[in-house]
């Protein structure tokens, strides 16, 4: 009995000391991933960046991740670094100016060392699916057993497009534009407001119906943007004309297209508005000034006056618009404004209204090293968690329905700016590798400007216009095709100087989408 006794107590005196230990075994074991003294490394990718604008990219993808997963260490890699640039001779500017983004992205996805995530846009995102570089979510996804349902369709549809079919990216958020209108404008005339689903025709005619009064006490119905009066050619190009990918020249970049029956009924529209004052002009905006020694920041922007009443513009100016509402009083002679919105208009036949590009989109790299931590590293910048945080900006919309609600309680109809189709809005690849090789292609569009210009300034005829823009791009192109890297920008200026007395809108070497 004593000889049990002796040996019971041993072995409780052991399993206290086992179950003592338990806890800590079992902690290590559970806390294992997030043990700082088991570092490791997420690669991530992305197109362009430099260690200049590390701080910014680690704030937006990273600083809340690593918060939580502290062995991790983050490493960005960039495809085309920026930095190299401060230190290079003209010719490597040119080389540079000349490298493919997604070849480059490739690189750093190969190799002994590849990164374990890419950070892309939509249209890459489909180019690297395209070679299976990419690993599918979808399996991860059900694995995880992960509720997709309250993620916007038409995101989700978008991204899945791209990967024909399957999920290869998740992106938490999206930027939006839509067509905005001043209710009491369209009580006053007795007219009905737009709609979702309206056509850049049915917006025009709308627009003219609202058109009334002269001087001070002129109202416009349409602005192609938010800010001042005139002929935005760039608005135009690029939310009105680029989504019917008319060319501007041929697939070798060696003849202009643009003096087409096409391109001036695309042009004929907008003149007309525009000629008419149903568009504000410059001088239109001119006898809006300073008040009482005050800055107003609202007085370059005709649709805050009451002027205009409709007009084109992203979704910041919600928040703009709110604050305005918030400070009316401050302002003389302001008034509260009654404001909603629609969808962008679109062209029949179009190729959408481009009013929908996705943020940062997320993806696994087939040949990294590291893929448990860069799904990981996905799931949590798409999670509700994160969702919250990013809905609160006045720039981006949450892809999570939960998250895109009307602003600071307004009732405005916020489904405008989520109910359309994100776009990739790329070129073909024969165009894009033109484009790649002949940087100078984009001084094309700076020509048209010039000319459109004059001709919505009723200095020339739009026919004119166009032959104007035809001639002197043929000859541009064959300069190009001489010199696809050199200085031609300075002809440009020169020609611009001549003819409008003015400076670029743009910029030296500003690149501009050419449409198909």
């Amino acid at each position: 009995m004593k000889m049990i006794s002796k040996f019971a107590k041993s072995w409780i005196a052991g399993g206290v000391v086992l179950m003592a230990a338990l806890p800590l075994m079992s902690a290590c074991s559970l806390g294992s991933k997030d043990d700082p003294n088991e570092r490791r490394t997420l690669r991530i990718g992305l197109a362009y960046g430099s260690k200049d604008n590390e701080e910014w990219i680690r704030r937006d993808l990273t600083d809340m991740f690593e918060l939580t997963h502290r062995n991790i260490d983050i490493e960005f890699v960039n495809g085309i670094d920026y930095s190299d640039m401060q230190f290079a001779t003209e010719e490597d500017r040119r080389k540079y100016q000349q490298q493919d983004p997604i070849e480059k992205m490739k690189e750093i996805m190969g190799g002994d060392n590849p990164v374990d995530v890419v950070v892309t846009d939509l249209y890459s995102l489909g180019k690297l699916a395209e070679e299976n570089l990419l690993k599918p979510l979808d399996p991860l996804i059900k694995g995880d057993k992960l509720d997709m349902s309250d993620y916007l369709p038409n995101v989700m549809d978008a991204i899945r497009e791209q990967g024909n079919g399957q999920l290869y990216g998740l992106s938490p958020t999206f930027y939006s534009s839509a067509l905005f209108y001043n209710k009491k404008l369209f009580e006053k005339a007795g007219v009905n407001p737009p709609t979702d689903g309206m056509t850049w025709d049915e917006v025009f005619n709308l627009a003219r119906q609202l058109k009334s009064g002269s001087g001070k006490d002129a109202v416009f119905g349409f602005n192609m943007s938010s800010y001042g009066g005139g002929f935005n050619y760039y608005e135009m190009q690029y939310q009105y004309a680029q989504p019917m990918k008319l060319r501007m020249f041929d697939a070798a970049g060696e003849k202009m297209t643009v003096n087409t029956e096409q391109w001036r009924q695309l042009w004929n529209k907008p003149f007309g508005l525009y000629k008419d004052h149903v568009m504000p002009h410059p001088e239109d905006m001119q006898n809006e000034d300073q008040q009482n020694g005050r800055y107003n920041p609202y007085q370059n922007r005709p649709f805050f006056k009451g002027r205009v009443a409709m007009e084109i513009s992203s979704y910041y100016t919600v928040n703009d618009l709110i604050t305005y509402n918030k400070n009316v009083d401050k302002m003389k002679g302001a008034e509260r404004l009654d404001w909603d919105v629609v969808t962008m208009p679109s062209h029949p036949g179009g190729d959408g209204t481009g009013s929908i590009s996705l943020g940062n989109v997320l993806a696994i790299n087939a040949k990294g090293h590291n893929p448990d931590d860069a799904w990981t590293f996905i799931k949590h910048y798409n999670s509700e968690e994160v969702a919250k945080f990013k809905a609160r900006s006045n720039s981006e919309l949450s892809v999570r329905k939960k998250y895109v609600q009307p602003k600071e309680g307004e009732t405005y109809h916020v489904e405008a700016f989520t109910s359309t189709k994100p776009t990739t809005n790329a070129q073909s690849d024969a165009d894009m590798k033109l484009l790649r090789e002949r940087p100078n292609l984009n001084l094309v569009s700076e020509l048209g400007q010039i000319y459109i210009q004059q001709a919505a300034d009723g200095k020339i005829t739009l026919d004119e216009a166009l032959k104007q823009w035809e001639a002197k791009g043929n000859e541009l192109l064959q300069k190009i095709k001489l010199n696809p890297t050199g200085d031609l920008y300075s002809e440009i200026e020169k020609l611009r100087q001549e003819t409008m007395g003015g400076p670029s809108s743009f910029g030296s070497g500003t690149a501009i989408a050419v449409p198909r």
